[in-house]
């Protein structure tokens, strides 16, 4: 019996080519966008998840009184060592890094490499695969390099190194043989190796190296900026780690840090999710959503269509009940063609998957993994998914075309009470509000997303290209380091130039607290300090309010340059007050002297608001880690190359790495520009959803009203009273849509917003201009359906029923 009832639903496909084409298309559109989405979400949230003890590895976070005081994911070096050796029935083990950028060469290759100088723990704790080397000695003597096999191939052009040297170059200049003693298998991303966007690494080296490169900060509890992570024992929960942090905290460090400070646990398996107030998790949330929804719009112009087509099939539905069929049978024979259809949409989709997974990994700027990488489980989702699509969305059409009168299925007729004329009007509606819903939130993306890139950020972005530079912190290297940038400033294609300790990539500054001298220390400012050269303010032509910037014969360590915002927060009345007047880091006694004060700028994302920032002067601190470049824009490509050769000369040992500022801004919003290209995304497929479901409405309408129309035009009806004629059911949709679906599109699009502290105002435009696409269009192809009836024969349409 089933195999008959396949055979008469696959005859009935294949003679009705034009609407099956259009039912798999629409189901498979809904399905491929859904894997698509569903495939990105489950490889997000497994991030972490394959790390060894993954339910028991936490990374220690900091929550400061003062905002922004120093960064969340990070704290003091000797935390998780003490925690894990004063209470091992806690903690079961403990990994902290220090990230450094050195100069890294094997033979003619020759990088600048980001490198994680850490705990020899590394593998042990996480379970990383080792392809090469006994994870039980890669670390077990000084002067030895783990890296990971992209890294290996990318030096020596194959994965097996072992025994192989790097020459890595240390801060001062001196270059030392490490030899490679473990590779690493791909990882996948992590919370490690890849703690934050603009932390990437794949080279590693234990910290019994650390002297070489001057770095012993583990050892001391002033500074917080080490990574942490511990791994509790089997039972232990976060809590129980409460009381044991705060007695080191009140051990190891002053009372108004211990006052000031909270350190929280976080499970690593959901600190991805979690990180930037949930930024991820609630992008995730977003698009599964617009997934689904994208899906049920395909189900309902699937009911509607198949309705469509059963004007067609009225007198087949009779003849089957003459001969005996009954209402079972009649069910069994829809709901097998609606299965079959679905089952060919997912066959189509999964075939597809592949190609349409490169596109969309294009397109969102993020791998996308194959199918066969997930779980057993998660292969099997389409195929239960096409059952489930296949019954539900068959039910309805199977129900409604086997209830018909014998008599009335007999003539052919299709009669459509206002029931099921008003339940696929509130399909269409629904349709609408999604499609509404997802235009709207793609509109006020972009205009955010817009505004990171056109926001006058206080200094001016183009043109402007940094290069990690060889460090000698010293005052004969900070002299030598003044004489290069003078050499780049003589080339003709470099406007300006200028060296610092930090750029604007979102990740830079170091914070103090600073007051008013002679006020109260605890009116203390957290401020954002800055270590730059006298030319950083031309080269990134940030403009000066009042006073001075840094003069090149000026070495005075205690001369600084404060923002707006500092000056205000400090208690001046106005920058031109601040001038001349002296300031002091809290921790110490010596004064500073403002020398001048300078617009606002942003040099974090817009997520945060502009903080109190003071200007340091390099050539008194011997600090730096960048060279700037403004380069003349009529020929960038030039002003690269001639900069390229310069840097050949002035740093032979060292590789040029540049790096365009717009091209880290744009590092800086990966997430909204992932969203923003997934919402373009969705709102294709809403929109086309929608027309089919217009085009099977109208389609239908006409069918049934062919008589009419002829007896209309017979009357002196005129085109336009024939278009309004159709047109205001779908008008009338699309008003209740609107009515439902701005509302909620204004609640989602506010709450999204408000997660950044430099936003969009909302206005009308973005949903004026959603409901008037939406509404034209539709207009559009019902004028083209109603103007293909009416221009046909008038005897034929008299005759047609």
């Amino acid at each position: 019996m089933l195999r008959n009832y396949i055979k008469i639903a696959w005859r009935n496909l294949l003679k009705n080519p034009v609407f099956t084409t259009i039912n798999i298309l629409g189901l498979f559109t809904g399905i491929s966008f859904l894997l698509l989405i569903g495939a990105y979400i489950w490889q997000e949230t497994q991030i972490n998840k394959k790390l060894k003890n993954a339910d028991r590895q936490y990374l220690l976070t900091s929550k400061w009184d003062e905002v922004d005081k120093w960064p969340s994911f990070t704290t003091f070096g000797p935390l998780a060592k003490a925690l894990q050796e004063e209470y091992p029935h806690l903690v079961a083990n403990y990994y902290r890094w220090d990230g450094i950028n050195v100069e890294i060469a094997a033979g003619d290759q020759k990088f600048r490499e980001g490198v994680l100088l850490g705990d020899s723990t590394l593998i042990q704790q996480f379970g990383f695969d080792l392809l090469y080397g006994d994870p039980k000695q890669v670390f077990a003597q000084p002067y030895a390099v783990v890296l990971k096999k992209k890294q290996a191939i990318k030096y020596f052009g194959r994965p097996d190194v072992i025994g192989e040297t790097l020459s890595i170059q240390n801060f001062s200049g001196e270059n030392r043989a490490f030899k490679i003693t473990g590779v690493l298998n791909p990882q996948g991303e992590n919370s490690v190796t890849h703690l934050n966007d603009s932390n990437d690494n794949g080279i590693f080296i234990s910290f019994n190296t650390a002297d070489f490169f001057n770095r012993l900060d583990f050892k001391g509890w002033e500074i917080p900026i080490f990574p942490s992570y511990v791994e509790l024992k089997s039972g232990v929960s976060p809590e129980d780690l409460k009381l044991p942090i705060q007695k080191l905290l009140k051990t190891h460090t002053d009372k108004e840090v211990y006052q000031s400070l909270e350190i929280l646990p976080v499970a690593l398996n959901q600190y991805y999710l979690e990180r930037d107030n949930g930024l991820v998790k609630n992008m995730l949330t977003t698009l599964g959503l617009v997934g689904l929804f994208i899906l049920i719009m395909a189900i309902m112009n699937f009911i509607n269509l198949t309705i469509n087509q059963s004007a067609g099939r009225m007198r087949e539905i009779g003849v089957r009940k003459v001969m005996g069929g009954n209402r079972k049978q009649l069910i069994r024979q829809f709901l097998v063609e609606s299965l079959t259809l679905t089952s060919l949409a997912t066959v189509s989709a999964v075939a597809a998957y592949p190609l349409l997974r490169s596109w969309f990994s294009v397109l969102i700027g993020k791998e996308i993994a194959p199918l066969y990488s997930f779980s057993f489980y998660f292969i099997l989702i389409p195929f239960v998914l096409a059952l489930f699509i296949g019954v539900f969305a068959g039910a309805y059409p199977a129900f409604f075309l086997s209830s018909f009168n014998l008599i009335q299925a007999l003539k052919g007729k299709l009669k459509i009470n206002g029931s099921g004329v008003l339940f696929r009007q509130l399909l269409l509606g629904f349709q609408y509000a999604i499609a509404l819903v997802v235009l709207i939130g793609t509109l006020v993306i972009t205009q955010q997303v817009d505004f990171f890139f056109s926001k006058d950020l206080g200094y001016t972005k183009d043109f402007l290209v940094t290069c990690p530079v060889p460090r000698d912190w010293s005052e004969r290297g900070t002299k030598k380091m003044a004489n290069a940038r003078d050499v780049f400033l003589k080339l003709p294609e470099v406007e300006s130039a200028s060296f610092s300790y930090e750029i604007p990539n979102g990740n830079n500054g170091f914070q103090v607290a600073i007051l008013k001298s002679g006020t109260n220390p605890q009116t203390a400012q957290v401020t954002q300090a800055f270590v730059t050269d006298e030319n950083f303010l031309n080269s990134y032509k940030i403009p000066l309010v009042t006073g001075s910037f840094f003069q090149k014969s000026d070495s005075d360590a205690n001369a600084v340059v404060i923002n707006a915002t500092a000056a205000n927060a400090y208690g001046f009345e106005s920058p031109r007050e601040a001038v001349g007047e002296k300031i002091r880091i809290k921790e110490e006694t010596q004064p500073l002297t403002i020398v001048g004060v300078v617009q606002d700028f942003h040099f974090n994302s817009l997520h945060q608001v502009v903080p109190p920032q003071v200007f340091f002067n390099a050539n008194s601190l011997n600090t730096y880690r960048y060279l700037t470049f403004r380069i003349q824009s009529e020929n960038i490509a030039k002003g690269l190359s001639v900069i390229q050769k310069q840097w050949a000369v002035t740093f032979p040992d060292s590789s040029f790495n540049y790096q365009f500022i717009d091209q880290m801004l744009e590092h800086m919003y990966a997430t909204e520009l992932r969203l923003q290209k997934s919402a373009y995304t969705a709102t294709v497929l809403a929109l086309v959803m929608v027309f089919l479901g217009v085009f099977g409405l109208v389609s239908l309408s006409i069918k049934t009203r062919i008589k009419e129309i002829g007896i209309r035009k017979v009357l002196g009806a005129s085109l336009q009273h024939i278009i309004y004629l159709f047109s205001k059911q779908f008008l009338i949709a699309s008003a209740l849509a609107t009515f439902l679906a701005c509302p909620i599109a204004y609640l989602i699009i506010t709450n999204w917003l408000d997660r950044y502290a430099y936003r969009i105002v909302v206005d009308i435009w973005p949903f004026a201009i959603a409901v008037g696409v939406l509404i034209a269009t539709s207009l559009a192809l019902i004028v083209l359906q109603t103007v293909r009836v009416t221009t046909n024969n008038l005897i034929k349409s008299l005759k047609s029923e």
